[in-house]
């Protein structure tokens, strides 16, 4: 019983569970809001209220989840919005131009559309439409979409990224209330304090999580709605990459505690640990499950249950609310996105991820029509008309139907008449390996093989973390461990030379030596060094001289960078076990997990064979 909890957990935190577990909770608020009695709408009308001495604030259950619960919601927008601002796809301005067009785009076309067929009967509309709902975009692709869809999945994420915060701002500045200035006053005060704070060198979660709060009290007290307090709260956390110092300093104390297992060693270690991650992802982590498992499906319970009976159904099906909304996300999202996608790229902004086609490009786009969370939450902020809010609301509804009918479509032509099976970079293994070829650590016959696409200069390659000598340490005999260069120009500079270095001593029957002595040794790397370490080595520095400046290892190399390129190894470090590349974290516990999950199978198809 517990094994299949746990399992049911795991699966309902990834995207597909996620999508599930939403649409089950959207049935069921339709059949709640159905029965016979009143006891739906009466739940979510009653009124909850909170004071602090003189000052208090009452709203409906309805309004505290809009207005309260759904802020941590944008504010993991703004999380994620900044982390990829910071470290993400929308750091390189290349990658990033087509899906900030494609996003624009997808808001406006989509608004134009609804103005077009329902502006004369509640032009304040328009703003259900603009939002995409990322939850059941991504478990929708993960169910309809190509088997590997990886660089879609990252294309549409940076995509809705870009949605995501203009409708944010779209709320905020178009369904606000009358303004307080005193309370609107304290909210700045309390964003201009996160951004102090993200210049300082402060690194706990409190003191942010603090001026959150204060953040979102004052907006909720000045009228303008609180998403956009929780959005911009977001996008004032500092996001950072994760530095290899402050990794080995955590490893250090937990060293301490370790050698000396006491209360305050333990804190101080957990301390470290989490010094070493920036407080942007460390809010995230603990934010998103609850976010995604929680606060959204109460949020939709809510909100998405509609009373059918009375003609409520036959009317929306006749208005023009429900059939702007409806084009507004299937039609608007579409063209919007697909349109802008083609238009960044043939004006050569940029150009679509690898592995990403014409078929994938517009079955994603389809799926973008699926709004429902920012929709249902805008057709609260603008319709007064409970009737007209309910021919929205079941716009919002078949728009997420035929959404996903559309990107089923698309995605079957695209695998069956253009071929696109997969929406990814390659996952195999280019050239095999070849021992006559390759650097092989370990017997070359060995059933296991881990294949590592490294650079000297790289803070986290196997070497430097230890990864493969665990590795080696739980299988022995039975894995054999192979490196191939890839020298990432851009961040280091002297990661080409280093590897020629080390080719330089293979020529001499040096590699390994070489190739430790340089992981060693990440910070000196310069050509004085390189020649430092061919003497500790006993090399014939003469001809390591030379070749070092020899075209056949500047071949070598480049052999191994059109490996990468084949293989879909873009960074480092890259493993592939079995020929097969490795998604997800590269520590030596999940890499020896993987390869025992790949003996298991390979054993099971001997004994079948």
């Amino acid at each position: 019983m517990v094994v299949r909890t746990r399992r049911l957990s795991d699966w309902l935190r990834t995207e597909t569970g996620s999508a599930a577990l939403l649409v089950a909770v959207t049935i069921a608020a339709l059949i709640w809001a159905n029965l016979p009695s009143d006891s739906y709408a009466e739940l979510w009308h009653t009124e909850v209220g909170l004071s602090f001495g003189a000052h208090g604030v009452d709203m409906s259950l309805q309004h505290w989840i809009n207005d309260g619960l759904m802020v941590l919601f944008f504010f993991v927008i703004g999380l994620e919005v900044r982390q990829e601002f910071s470290v993400g796809s929308l750091r390189d301005r290349r990658r990033a131009m087509v899906p900030l067009v494609a996003g624009v785009s997808g808001v406006v076309v989509p608004a134009v559309i609804y103005l077009l067929i329902a502006g004369r009967d509640a032009a304040d509309g328009w703003g259900v439409v603009v939002g995409t709902d990322t939850a059941f975009l991504l478990g929708a692709l993960a169910i309809l979409g190509p088997r590997l869809s990886n660089q879609l999945r990252v294309f549409l994420l940076t995509l809705t990224v870009v949605d995501d915060f203009l409708a944010v701002s779209i709320i905020g500045v178009v369904y606000s209330d009358d303004l307080d200035v005193v309370a609107l006053l304290i909210a700045v005060a309390g964003l201009v304090g996160l951004w102090l704070l993200s210049r300082t060198t402060v690194w706990r979660s409190a003191p942010y999580v603090t001026l959150v709060v204060v953040v979102w009290a004052a907006t909720l007290a000045s009228g303008v709605h609180p998403s956009l307090a929780g959005m911009a709260a977001g996008l004032l956390v500092p996001a950072a990459a994760t530095e290899r110092d402050h990794v080995e300093s955590a490893k250090a104390l937990f060293r301490d505690y370790w050698q000396s297992p006491e209360a305050g060693v333990a804190r101080t270690a957990r301390s470290g640990l989490a010094r070493s991650i920036s407080v942007n992802q460390r809010l995230h982590d603990v934010l998103r499950a609850p976010v995604s498992l929680f606060v959204v499906p109460v949020f939709a319970l809510a909100n998405a249950g509609i009373a059918l009976g009375g003609g409520v159904l036959t009317d929306a099906l006749a208005s023009t609310i429900t059939w702007g909304v409806v084009a507004g996300l299937v039609l608007g999202k579409f063209l919007g996105i697909s349109l802008g996608a083609w238009l960044a790229v043939r004006a050569g902004l940029g150009r679509l991820p690898e592995g990403v086609g014409r078929g994938s490009l517009l079955g994603g786009s389809a799926l973008a029509g699926i709004g429902f969370t920012v929709s249902l939450l805008i057709v609260g902020l603008a319709f007064t008309d409970t009737t007209q809010a309910a021919e929205a609301t079941v716009g919002v509804l078949i728009a997420m139907v035929c959404a996903a009918a559309l990107g089923w479509l698309i995605f079957t032509r695209a695998r069956v008449k253009w071929g696109e099976t997969t929406a990814d970079l390659p996952i195999t293994l280019e050239p095999p390996v070849d021992p006559e070829v390759d650097h092989v650590r370990g017997p070359v016959d060995a059933p296991l093989t881990v294949v590592e696409f490294m650079d000297f200069e790289c803070p986290f390659c196997a070497k430097t973390t230890g990864m493969w000598n665990d590795v080696h340490a739980h299988f022995g005999d039975e894995v054999r461990y192979i490196v191939r260069h890839l020298p990432i120009y851009e961040y280091h500079p002297h990661a080409y030379l280093a590897a020629l270095a080390a080719e330089a001593a293979g020529k001499q029957g040096r590699f390994w030596e070489m190739h430790d002595l340089l992981f060693a040794n990440q910070a000196e790397l310069s050509s004085e060094h390189l020649v430092g370490y061919a003497e500790q080595l006993d090399l014939d520095v003469s001809r390591f001289v030379l070749d070092l400046e020899s075209s056949e290892l500047a071949g070598r190399i480049s052999d191994d960078e059109r490996s990468a390129e084949a293989s879909g190894a873009r960074g480092t470090p890259t493993f592939f076990l079995n020929g097969r590349r490795h998604r997800g974290p590269h520590d030596a516990r999940t890499v020896i997990a993987a390869l025992e999950e790949n003996r298991d199978a390979q054993s099971a198809a001997r004994r079948r064979s």
